[in-house]
């Protein structure tokens, strides 16, 4: 249940980063390269909380 939570509130905080950055006046090769970024991350966020990859990089949410 911790796990979920955990993933809950990393995809919130993600979705708004990525909404933020949408929001910039970025150049098109730059924003293409900023999406596949956000996008790799957000694989690397699902696979480390549910313990396929080690997420050591990632900090334990306690609520």
């Amino acid at each position: 249940m911790d796990s979920l939570i955990n993933l809950i509130v990393y995809l919130v905080v993600f979705g708004l980063i990525w909404w933020l950055v949408s929001l910039l006046p970025l150049p098109s090769p730059v924003a293409q390269v900023v999406r596949v970024l956000f996008i790799i991350l957000l694989i690397l966020i699902v696979l480390s909380v549910f313990g396929v990859l080690p997420g050591g990089y990632l900090p334990r949410l306690t609520l």
